[in-house]
């Protein structure tokens, strides 16, 4: 029985050290910052950001939301590239096909054969609407994918984060994020984690 105090306290101390060192790297990344974002980053915001590091599965969570953003963002760029070939390939086609009616038209045809090939050729305002219906599509899923962040975040305890669309809080988070990536990247750097 006489050990187990001793286990307690020897864990208690460790987990003492490590905020410590996870606190005073914060402190000295947190100067590269711009002043305004240093102004609101309190030594007990810090501190408790350190204390949601000591055991490193803020660190798994925060490169698993990295690692689903980077593939919806693939997913979503490798989407609107398919819809701007398929648009492509289409008015190539088109094209094609109104410069061989053009070479078989009978000159008393012409002038209709034009008037047709103008209606067709406006397939690119149905194209432009596709585009900004697809672009439109894609900041939605970004923005929701940042609302599903911040909510993973905030329900693991992370300092500072909390669902907000508003801008300063939005770059707050960002530099919270940042921090811990490059608090996570120096520590595997030099073997801590």
């Amino acid at each position: 029985m006489d050990g187990y105090p001793a286990v307690i306290d020897s864990d208690s101390t460790k987990q003492q050290e490590r905020h410590y060192y996870l606190l005073s790297e914060l402190q000295t990344l947190v100067k590269d910052l711009p002043s305004s974002f240093q102004q609101r980053l309190s030594y007990n915001t810090l501190s408790d950001l350190a204390l949601a590091l000591i055991d490193g599965t803020v660190y798994e969570i925060v490169q698993g939301l990295l690692d689903i953003q980077h593939l919806t963002e693939k997913n979503l760029y490798n989407q609107r590239q398919k819809l701007h070939c398929e648009h492509q390939a289409l008015k190539q086609d088109l094209l094609r096909k109104h410069k061989d009616a053009l070479l078989c038209c009978k000159p008393h045809n012409l002038a209709l054969l034009k008037s047709n090939q103008q209606t067709e050729l406006e397939v690119k305002i149905t194209f432009r609407e596709e585009q900004q219906m697809m672009d439109k599509k894609i900041v939605a899923e970004i923005d929701q994918k940042v609302l599903d962040q911040q909510n993973t975040l905030e329900k693991a305890g992370v300092p500072g984060f909390y669902v907000t669309t508003n801008p300063q809080e939005l770059t707050m988070q960002i530099n919270l994020l940042e921090l811990m990536l490059k608090l996570q990247q120096k520590e595997s750097q030099s073997g801590l984690q």
